[in-house]
Formats: structure tokens, sequence, C-alpha cells
């Protein structure tokens, strides 16, 4: 009985070439037919090595620790391709390929970028808050816009006043909110004398503004010794990241959620051109203005990120934790093939976005 010859062709990629299994196949088959070697051949064609992407790169600027640094033609954001990230074809295991590095090592990458963009945001905000002032809570509640044609406008109630009698605006959203359709009497302070005003809140007031049609606040910027503003703006900065990471986690939540139950996307979400809109506005308004937006997006992107959805970061973890679970690595054609449908999944969904966004114009 003839024994097997087993064939295994190596070939190295640099993202140059396009290779054709079959046909490489067919010629290493013919290769060993006139070489006299028959019977019953295994042959397997593999591609190892990294694909560069030489097609974007447009100059090389330095290598540090084995890291190529770049300048690109698509100068959107930045991009970071670590050598043994390709599921399709990995190459022969060394402690320097990506996917051959213990779980946890892997898992810290993975959510660096994640870690990155939230400290982005607290930096942004640390600045704004350093510069502006710490919001401090005041002890008293201060009317700091009215609607116009609102009960509070009817009522006479004028930016600036204060509210006597409560501390947080929370006490007054829920007085307004437990007696709609109901006249109340206010208190508001004056240079010299008090006055009352009695307002009726409506019981369904137009889109974006409240039952009374005021903006309420008990908290004001106070400007610190120097030396103390960084360090209050960092702290202040962090709790607005992560109140900030708490909307965003929510409005994702309602997007998803319209997306399974057929509604859609909600009308508020909005993709790069609804984006460069609002950055245009915001830019109007001053740098500190264009920092806070810009904090606020890297909030998003950290978010966004850390979802388990195939093709994200958070998608990947995922993958990792079945790795922790069943005690091996997942097939890369199967990993591969769930990303490569999550990647098709939000780029069509993008595409519609853009579309709306452009619709709106």
């Amino acid at each position: 009985m003839k024994e097997k010859l087993r064939v295994k062709v190596a070939i190295g990629a640099d993202g140059r070439y396009v290779f054709d299994r079959k046909r490489i196949r067919k010629a290493v088959e013919e290769l060993l037919q006139d070489k006299g070697l028959t019977g019953k051949v295994v042959l397997s064609v593999s591609v190892v090595g990294e694909r560069k992407i030489k097609e974007l790169r447009v100059k090389k600027l330095f290598r540090w620790k084995g890291t190529l640094f770049s300048l690109n033609l698509l100068p959107i954001g930045g991009f970071v391709s670590i050598k043994g990230e390709n599921f399709g074809h990995r190459e022969k295991a060394s402690d320097d390929m990506f996917w051959d590095r213990p779980i946890w090592q892997r898992a810290v990458v993975l959510l660096s970028g994640v870690f990155g963009n939230f400290v982005l945001g607290v930096v942004l905000f640390g600045i704004v808050y350093s510069v502006m002032g710490v919001p401090t809570q005041v002890g008293k509640v201060k009317v700091v816009g009215v609607s116009e044609g609102s009960p509070a406008a009817k009522g006479g109630i004028k930016e600036g006043e204060i509210i006597k009698g409560f501390t947080k605006t929370e006490d007054v959203i829920s007085l307004i909110g437990e007696h709609k359709g109901e006249e109340i009497v206010l208190v508001l302070e004056g240079e010299t004398e008090d006055r009352e005003v009695k307002v009726v809140p409506r019981v369904s007031p137009p889109e974006g503004e409240g039952s009374l049609g005021v903006l309420l606040s008990d908290t004001e910027l106070v400007k610190l010794p120097w030396w103390q503003m960084p360090f209050k703006g960092a702290v202040v900065g962090t709790k607005e990241a992560y109140a900030w990471g708490k909307e965003i986690v929510k409005g994702l939540g309602g997007m998803l959620s319209g997306l399974v139950s057929g509604e859609g996307v909600p009308e508020d979400v909005s993709g790069p051109v609804g984006i460069y809109k609002v950055s245009a506005r915001v830019n109007e308004m001053g740098w500190l203005a264009s920092l806070q937006f810009m904090a606020i997006l890297s909030m998003n992107l950290a978010v966004l990120n850390i979802l388990p959805i195939p093709a994200l970061d958070g998608g990947r973890l995922v993958f990792l934790g079945l790795e922790m679970v069943i005690g091996k690595k997942i097939k890369n054609r199967i990993e591969g093939w769930v990303h490569g449908v999550g990647m098709i999944f939000l780029l069509g969904l993008m595409v519609l976005i853009t579309i709306r966004d452009i619709i709106k114009l």
C-alpha cells in the first residue's frame, strides 16, 4: 500500500500580489507529476505573512520598538494593524504574534483603545472646566432659560430669578410633575422684595420643552485658586465622562431596540454628515465648546467599541471569553466570518444613517 505524500506550500504575502490557491495547487500537482511523484497526494496551500496596507500609505515616518508609524492617504482618525491579527492568514506561531499571545495580554490590547478614548474624554472635559470654572452646587435653584409662550413666560417668570424654598432642581421638577394641569404658586427672590407667581404646568408640552417651559440650574461655575483648577477640573471631567457614558449607553440601547422592533433608527442618531453639521455650529461657539464636543465624541467611541458587536473590540473580547471557557481558540475562519458579517451590518447601518442625514440638509 502506497503511503500518502503530504505536501504543504507556504507563501510569504506582502500585500502586493493576489493569490489564487486553485492555480497554485494545480501548478504544484503538475510539478509533482513531472518529477514522477504519483499516487495519493495530500496538498495544502496556505498564505503566511502580514498584509501591509501599502495602497493607503503615503509616507513612512519612523519605526519605534518594532512599530511603524506612517501618514496615510485617508487621514480619518487612526488605525493599528497588529502582526498576526489577520484571521484568514495565520503565520507560524511565535511570541510576537498577536493571536498567539496569552488571553489576558490580548484582552489588554483590545481594551487599550476603549481606555484611551475614555482618558481623552476625561482630559478634554478637565481642560474645559479648568478654564471655565468647576460646577458647584450653590444651594439654590436659578432660572437660566424661559421658553416663549410657555406658562412660565405668561406668569412673568424671568431668566436669572431664584425660586425660593428649593435647593435642588429635582425638587422643583418633582413639584411641577405632580401638579400638571393644576395651579401652583412659586415664590421668586427679588432684589428688594420677593414676589409670588401663579402658573399652571402643561399636561402635554411641546417637544423639547418641559411642562412649565423653564430651564433650571442649581449649580454655578466657580473659579478656584489656579493651582487647584487642574485637579478639580480632572475630577469633574471624570464625573462628566462617566455621566455621558451612561447617557450614550441608554441612547444606543434605544437605537438597538428600535432596530429589533422595526421602528428604525431614532431621529436623533447621526452619522458623519450629521456630526459634521453639528461640529460646524459648535465651532462658532468657541474653542471651549469644541473641546467639549470632542470629549463627547471620544466617549461615544469608547462606549461603541466596547459593545459586544462583531467587528468591534467588544465583539473580539466575547471570543476571548469563549476561548477561556472552552479552553481552546475558536477557528480563525469562523471568527473571521462572524466579524465580517458584523462589519457588513455596521457599514450598512452607517450608509442608511448617512443617507438620512443628507436628506435632512
